[in-house]
């Protein structure tokens, strides 16, 4: 092939953005929230941080959404062909939601707050914790979504693609070292983060109504790891 008839170097233009975004989304949370006056606590100020990120999930949806339109070339289930299944999924998850927080949440053990140690706000949940929890995560997934279709509308193999979000994803909760987070839990979640984002591509790509598993299965790995912190109690920061 002659050199004038090589294609050229993709850009890194949308990747830089997508980081972009999830970057300012966090340093809003950490700076923004308190400057306003709301204190960037799940438990304490859930509705004003729920809205927060109705704001960015905007913002992702927006900026995004020549990304979200390549959507059915590469998904092999892409919209609401079969609504019967689409409305058992959404109702077994939201039941599924509810259940957990209204009945199952309360009846977990208190946490034990060890003398001198300032935990994060997930093993203090209470019920209120879920709702912005629940539109982060939305919001999370719309980046998630935005880099593994950029990724896979440049012809990257689905291995690369996993490997790209798993790098991602996980170095985006390093940011979690911005609330003050001990770094052994910054750690932990930032190893499990990389794992996720490992999955997160091939249930996007390749799994009919792949979006709703990934997110059902984002929001269950807090549900899960709720549930254990309060029971077995919170491994050493350290």
């Amino acid at each position: 092939m002659h050199p004038s008839q090589r294609p050229a170097p993709a850009s890194l233009a949308p990747l830089a953005l997508i980081a972009l975004v999830w970057f300012l989304s966090d340093l809003g949370f950490y700076f923004l929230l308190p400057a306003l006056g709301i204190t960037p606590d799940y438990n304490q100020s859930g509705v004003a941080i729920a809205l927060y990120y109705v704001f960015w999930g905007g913002v992702a949806v927006i900026t995004f959404w020549p990304q979200y339109a390549t959507w059915p070339h590469f998904a092999r289930w892409p919209s609401f062909n079969n609504r019967l299944a689409s409305l058992g999924i959404w109702t077994l998850a939201f039941a599924g939601a509810v259940w957990f927080v209204v009945w199952v949440l309360p009846g977990l053990p208190a946490f034990d707050i060890r003398e001198g140690v300032t935990p994060p706000a997930l093993p203090l949940a209470n019920s209120w914790y879920f709702l912005p929890k629940s539109v982060e995560i939305l919001f999370q997934q719309l980046l998630v979504m935005a880099l593994v279709l950029t990724l896979a509308a440049r012809g990257t193999s689905l291995g690369r693609i996993s490997l790209a979000c798993a790098l991602l994803f996980g170095a985006a909760h390093l940011l979690l070292a911005f609330g003050g987070a001990p770094w052994g839990y910054v750690a932990r979640f930032t190893a499990m983060a990389g794992l996720f984002g490992l999955a997160f591509p091939y249930l996007l790509l390749r799994v009919p109504m792949g979006l709703a598993y990934s997110y059902m299965t984002h929001w269950a790995f807090y549900a899960l790891l709720l549930t254990l912190v309060r029971i077995f109690g919170a491994p050493s920061a350290e």
